[in-house]
């Protein structure tokens, strides 16, 4: 059994589904999971990673998990792993443990706590995320426009759906175990670009719209922490050589190159147009 924390996201969701088809049990655990949000066949158990109490029901018989970095109790999690049975986790991390550890602390923490857990452990730290895009759904709908901060500045953004597929891979082979991955596209793209590649997809062109630094920290102020607004912020415009650099890893563990954002937007056209 592997049990899959977040199986409702971005990520979650087609971890899920891969692992189904590959004749793997899987249990969905999210929030308000159903039996309705899954395959058939593909267990939903509803917990909260801040309840570490609510997961145990959900571990029962697991002999991996894939775990996001949620609540505030990452040893506790992964105590209840172990004493479940559980050999192997899997942790998706963000690349700013790395490379901003002290704005993203509380990965660094669940990397900490995975690292010694005294589990078989396999850390994924996911770059920027295509599927970020999904913020330009609502005005690319309405005014095909996309405002960001930071217009020409490249990063190599990841497909989600890569980033599954490396999950369903470590989560089920041998051979990954004390790795940590670092999870990116092929290649550095500008939200300028990144909005061109939407108007391509769409048949009609999208309008780029520059953000200032501040109009991006108070709309993103909203739903996230500040020191996380600052960070991020950081990351977008003046990001590191590492944070730049095009990481091999995704072509390591699936022997393929990973999908470019252009195929991102193709795929996921529906929800702009």
């Amino acid at each position: 059994m592997i049990v899959v924390t977040g199986a409702t996201g971005n990520v979650g969701r087609t971890l899920v589904r891969l692992l189904a088809e590959a004749g793997a049990q899987v249990t969905a655990v999210a929030r308000r999971v159903t039996a309705a949000d899954v395959p058939a066949g593909v267990r939903a158990v509803a917990a909260d990673l801040g309840d570490v109490e609510s997961l145990r029901p959900a571990l029962e018989g697991a002999e991996a998990v894939f775990l996001l970095v949620a609540g505030e109790d990452p040893r506790g999690i992964a105590g209840a792993a172990e004493a479940a049975g559980v050999r192997r986790l899997v942790l998706l991390s963000s690349q700013g443990a790395g490379t901003r550890p002290h704005v993203y602390g509380h990965a660094g923490r669940f990397e900490a706590a995975v690292r010694e857990s005294g589990l078989e452990w396999t850390i994924l730290r996911s770059g920027g995320l295509a599927s970020n895009a999904f913020a330009w759904a609502e005005p690319v709908r309405l005014h095909r426009t996309a405002a960001a901060p930071f217009g020409d500045v490249g990063l190599p953004f990841v497909d989600p759906d890569d980033v599954a597929a490396v999950g369903a891979a470590v989560l089920r082979e041998d051979g990954h175990d004390g790795a940590t991955y670092t999870l990116t596209g092929p290649a550095a793209t500008t939200p300028r670009e990144r909005a061109a590649a939407l108007g391509e997809a769409l048949g009609e062109p999208v309008r780029f719209v520059d953000q200032t630094r501040e109009e991006a920290h108070a709309q993103m102020a909203r739903f996230m922490p500040l020191p996380v607004v600052e960070g991020t912020l950081a990351i977008l415009g003046e990001p590191t050589p590492e944070e730049r650099r095009v990481s091999p890893d995704v072509e390591r563990v699936l022997g393929r190159a990973p999908h470019a954002f252009g195929e991102w937007a193709a795929r996921n056209i529906a929800a702009f147009r």
